[in-house]
């Protein structure tokens, strides 16, 4: 397995058309200020922008002076949208062989890339045969097309299920303080197990889209802790979840430079284990049982 992704992961969702547009300078830029922060690995997915910002971060890639070997890319499949050329009757997901090589294959020629460092199946079908996508994905892997094979959003008996014909190596899944649910229903616990290594997309929950309650109790106990840790409160909400011992991956979405350059900080903070447990605390609104 590539065990070679950066600790924190820029999310590319927000870069292109689904978010702020960037020209090809703008995301060239933005890749080398990651790179600078040691965020190496950049998230995609086939969908993102309509099916068109993957061709936008690789004409920007092209154009710049970084190495593709000194970063990883990520992208997923599976997801069949009503847009672009795609003709579509009805929002589906399509996980053949046929399809997830020809899709692989079009990752490929938009990145301007030889190869992806991993690929995901982005969500679950009810229809997946987990031995087609072994199939799939062992002939991407012979080929030198893929390092790597994962899914998205894959609850413990799918990870099972699709793990029974080939060894998953990441599992990206919605996780935050706000939403956690995967430390309590055997999601981060299969991955321990099985040697699978969680991403975490929206890793700052609902903390600051949402005035509610369980958000005021969360930003009293993180405001708490700001001057102990001389941290932020989005860096002390990725700090949370990086003790997890499942060695989470928070997936960022941010554009801003400054905020990439605090969320690489945050993977130097050792958070106290009593601290880790007064932040959960406050999120649930209850102690521990």
């Amino acid at each position: 397995m590539n065990k070679e992704f950066s600790r924190i992961i820029s999310g590319t969702m927000t870069w292109g058309a689904w978010g702020k547009q960037l020209d090809k300078k703008e995301m060239s830029s933005l890749m080398s200020h990651c790179i600078e922060n040691k965020i190496t690995t950049f998230d995609h997915a086939d969908i993102y922008g309509g099916y068109t910002t993957e061709e936008d971060f690789g004409i920007a890639l092209a154009e710049s002076n970084i190495k593709r070997e000194d970063i990883q890319l990520i992208s997923k499949c599976g997801i069949q949208h009503l847009s672009g050329d795609r003709k579509n009757k009805v929002g589906h997901y399509e996980y053949s062989k046929e399809y997830i090589i020809w899709s692989v294959e079009e990752s490929l020629k938009l990145l301007k890339t030889d190869y992806l460092d991993v690929i995901l199946m982005h969500r679950p079908s009810p229809l997946m045969r987990s031995d087609e996508i072994a199939e799939a994905i062992l002939q991407l892997m012979r080929q030198g097309k893929i390092k790597d094979f994962g899914v998205s959003n894959f609850t413990p008996a799918q990870m099972n299920m699709i793990g029974s014909k080939m060894p998953i190596s990441v599992n990206q899944i919605e996780f935050s303080l706000t939403t956690h649910t995967a430390m309590h229903d055997g999601t981060l616990d299969t991955m321990i197990t099985n040697d699978i290594t969680p991403m975490a997309w929206s890793p700052l929950g609902n903390v600051f889209r949402e005035d509610n309650e369980q958000t005021r109790r969360i930003h009293k106990q993180l405001g708490e802790l700001l001057e102990k840790y001389d941290a932020t409160e989005d860096q002390l909400l990725l700090a949370w979840i990086m003790k997890h011992p499942a060695n989470i991956h928070p997936v960022i979405g941010t554009t801003t430079p400054k905020r990439i350059t605090d969320a690489a900080k945050a993977a130097k903070i050792n958070m106290e284990l009593q601290d880790w447990f007064l932040i959960l605390v406050a999120s649930q609104g209850h102690k521990v049982p």
